[in-house]
This record gives structure tokens, C-alpha cells and sequence, in this order.
């Protein structure tokens, strides 16, 4: 089992915070969000880990694997996560995004599944979202799986709370024949989708080819530390771990 995360953007809504390190270089609580990261991954027994950078990768200096995304200004999620494709065609791995923080648990119950493709979700959603936004709809994506605990729907605009059963964390997990499932699909596409897909829209596409996607719920609270103001939140409660 590897982990490969994914880091390439900047992340231009933390404003001033990332004009001079990558996103994943904030502290939360005394660590860098790559830090808990590395920890949580490491935490549930995984000792091969890989970067994807892009934005300011020179700053990188963890003795770990590196791919590039040397295209991260024009692209998005998927076209960093084809850059690892050496490791996705061979291993199963934990893929992971750079501004989230998550416990070892979320890792260890997604290393378990069997299945070609897999993801963490968190069904208490609702009461982060709301800490984070206004309008929780706001910023949710459709979410739904059916009592099999497979994926059925995701990614689009929720037109009420029915549509929602979940938030997708950005923590899943590819089979090597998962992967291969996953390539059929992208072949199909063109450049510009390639570059241009964020990994829910692609879920959706995987899910609408008819491909499998299990979904499994995490045991405790995580952090998206996707602006200024979620961080600010986060840094005002106690530490998670």
C-alpha cells in the first residue's frame, strides 16, 4: 500500500498565506497541514508516500517521492493525479488532498476496503458546514449511496438537503484495477477535460459509465482548510489529535 498526495495548486483563496509557500505549508495547531497529513498516513501503516507538486515544489524537502504537475496553473485534480500513473498502474493507493487534515482511523478504514475503487465520506457533514458557511448549500455537492454502501451520486449542485447524505473528504482510495477502470473512462476525454476535471466531476463520470465506487464513512471529525476563514475557525478549537 502507497499514498500519493496531491499538491500541486497554490490555492488561491487563502490569499496572501500562499504568495510564498504551497498551500499545504500552512500551520494548523504548531504543524504544517502536510504534517498532519504525513503523520495520519504513516499513523495507519503506510511507509511509501508520494508528493504531487507543482506551485512553488521547490520548497519540497521530505525524503519522499515526488511527481510534477509542471502544467498546475491551467489544470486541476485529475491532470495532477494521470502524473502519478507509475504508481496507480502497480499499487494500490491512498490518495489524499494537501489541504485537508484527517485522522489515522479515516486511513485505516479506507485501507481495508477491497474494492477497485473506494472513498471516505463524512455523514455528519451538516454540522462542520454549517460552522464554515452561511448557507451550507452553499458550498455541498450532491452525495448519495444506497444501503449497500456504494457511491450512486455526486458532485452536483444540491437543490435541497435530501440530496445530500454526505461530503466527500478528498481521502480515496484506487486498486490497480480500479485504476485501469478509471482510464478507460479518461481515454474518452479530451485534453481540455483532462486538464480542466476536479475529482468529483469525475466520480460522477465514473458513476454514470456504470463503474463501482464504494463509499465508507469516517469515525471522527476532520478539518477542510479550504480559506482564511476556515482556518481561523479551526485554529480557535482545541486540536483534533
Amino acid at each position: 500500500m502507497k499514498a500519493i498526495i496531491l499538491a500541486a495548486g497554490r490555492g488561491s483563496r487563502m490569499r496572501d498565506l500562499t504568495i510564498n509557500q504551497p498551500k499545504c505549508f500552512i500551520e494548523l495547531h504548531g504543524k504544517r497541514l502536510i504534517d498532519w497529513q504525513l503523520s495520519s498516513l504513516r499513523g495507519a501503516g503506510i511507509k511509501e508516500i508520494a508528493i504531487v507538486t507543482g506551485y512553488k515544489r521547490q520548497m519540497f524537502s521530505e525524503d519522499l517521492r515526488y511527481f510534477v504537475n509542471s502544467n498546475w496553473q491551467n489544470s486541476n485534480i485529475l491532470a495532477s493525479l494521470l502524473t502519478a500513473r507509475d504508481w496507480l498502474e502497480k499499487y494500490s493507493c491512498i490518495i489524499s488532498y494537501s489541504d485537508i487534515v484527517y485522522s489515522r482511523d479515516a486511513v485505516k478504514r479506507l485501507k481495508i476496503l477491497k474494492d477497485p475503487i473506494g472513498m471516505a465520506y463524512d455523514k455528519n457533514w451538516f454540522s462542520l458546514w454549517s460552522k464554515r458557511f452561511t448557507n451550507p448549500l452553499s458550498d455541498a455537492e450532491s452525495f448519495k449511496i444506497n444501503s449497500q454502501g456504494l457511491l450512486t451520486d455526486i458532485g452536483r449542485k444540491p437543490k435541497n438537503l435530501k440530496e445530500i447524505e454526505g461530503q466527500f473528504m478528498g481521502l480515496f482510495k484506487i486498486e490497480p484495477i480500479g485504476w485501469q477502470e478509471i482510464l478507460s473512462i479518461i481515454n474518452e476525454f479530451s485534453f481540455e477535460e483532462k486538464m480542466g476535471m476536479d475529482i468529483t466531476t469525475l466520480l460522477r463520470r465514473l458513476l454514470n459509465a456504470g463503474i463501482t465506487i464504494s463509499a465508507i464513512p469516517i469515525g471522527d471529525s476532520w478539518y477542510e482548510v479550504d480559506s482564511e476563514s476556515d482556518l481561523s475557525y479551526y485554529s480557535s478549537l482545541k486540536r483534533l489529535w
